[in-house]
């Protein structure tokens, strides 16, 4: 039988020699060494508050649409996300890809929660929160007393190139966060969040990605109909007034301050309760203090990346949530005392 040429080749294909003495273990070594890190990029040009100037700018008026992997607590979601900013107003659209089908439709701070295996709509108000980016390093940090910021090296990420960046806590009161910034635009191609030993408790990383492209109304508008869905709205907290903090804190974690102090009452009545704000710069963490009803136990709770603690002092139930450590929101709780 007459081979093909393929099956010819084959046959008289000399082996492949290797090169010993060239491509040793070091040289591999300083190969890629040289492919990740490359002075000449722009990433040596600027300082690392600067990048994190440029990526608050860029996540306030970019428009990009992609696919996300998001990664919380050990468990993935595939996010197919749709984000544009017109007149200062923020439209997006986020699509789980597993699980119930959970769509976000959000038009400037009105966010829809469309739940297609339920077929009910929950609305909500958002404010300032992302859906993707919930806590961002900003350039208005003092490094140097909580935290150190340093650029680590280049990558690749969603096909861009990126500079990544490691802002790294000095005690265990506050989480450390990873960002991979696009070389070109600053906009945050991934993010990690860290807890104190080091672990991501999330991983936000962008599969594929188009940045400032013009959007069509038609890819921000949910892709099912809900005429005929339950609606659902969550009561509206609405600030009472400003005041001066009735509460303070005998002994706060190093770094947090009161950054502002107002109470708030809820639509469907009842008393108003005092929101304390308390930040450090980047972390945040919010305490609610109410008139306490029956007597309760002093609880942790989690959800997310955030977590809560709530005891009782002095007949009010103190409450202080954030997207901190554990003791974090429990030292800050526990240590708050009537004016």
């Amino acid at each position: 039988m007459t081979k093909t040429p393929i099956a010819k080749c084959s046959r008289h294909r000399r082996p492949m020699r290797t090169l010993p003495g060239i491509l040793t273990a070091s040289v591999l070594a300083i190969l890629a060494a040289l492919l990740v890190w490359q002075p000449g990029l722009a990433a040596s040009d600027l300082a690392p508050n600067d990048w994190l100037a440029k990526m608050g700018g860029a996540v306030k008026t970019t428009n990009y649409e992609g696919t996300v992997i998001r990664t919380r607590n050990g468990k993935s979601e595939v996010l197919i996300v749709v984000h544009a900013i017109s007149d200062g107003v923020v439209r997006e659209r986020v699509i789980v890809q597993e699980g119930n089908g959970l769509e976000i439709v959000r038009v400037g701070n009105e966010v829809q929660c469309i739940l297609p295996d339920q077929q009910s709509v929950l609305v909500e108000e958002w404010n300032d929160q992302n859906a993707l980016f919930s806590t961002l390093p900003s350039s208005d940090i003092q490094f140097g007393s909580e935290y150190d910021v340093s650029i680590v090296r280049t990558e690749r990420v969603a096909g861009r190139k990126s500079v990544m960046l490691a802002v790294r806590p000095h005690d265990e009161y506050r989480f450390g966060h990873r960002l991979w910034l696009d070389m070109e635009t600053g906009f945050p191609l991934q993010t990690k969040l860290l807890d104190d030993t080091g672990v991501a408790i999330e991983h936000v990383k962008f599969a594929d990605i188009s940045l400032d492209e013009d959007i069509e109304s038609s890819a921000l508008a949910p892709s099912i109909s809900t005429e005929n869905f339950r609606w659902f709205t969550t009561p509206k907290r609405t600030i009472v007034h400003d005041v001066p903090s009735p509460w303070t804190s005998d002994e706060l974690p190093p770094g947090f301050r009161v950054i502002s102090s107002h109470q708030e009452m809820l639509d469907d009545g009842g008393e108003p309760l005092t929101h304390i704000l308390f930040s450090d710069g980047l972390a945040n963490v919010s305490v609610f203090i109410e008139t306490a009803g029956a007597k309760r136990q002093s609880s942790h709770s989690r959800v997310g990346t955030s977590n809560s603690f709530s005891i009782q002092i002095d007949g009010y139930q103190v409450t202080a949530v954030g997207e901190v450590p554990a003791a974090t929101v429990e030292k800050i709780a526990s240590s708050m005392r009537p004016n």
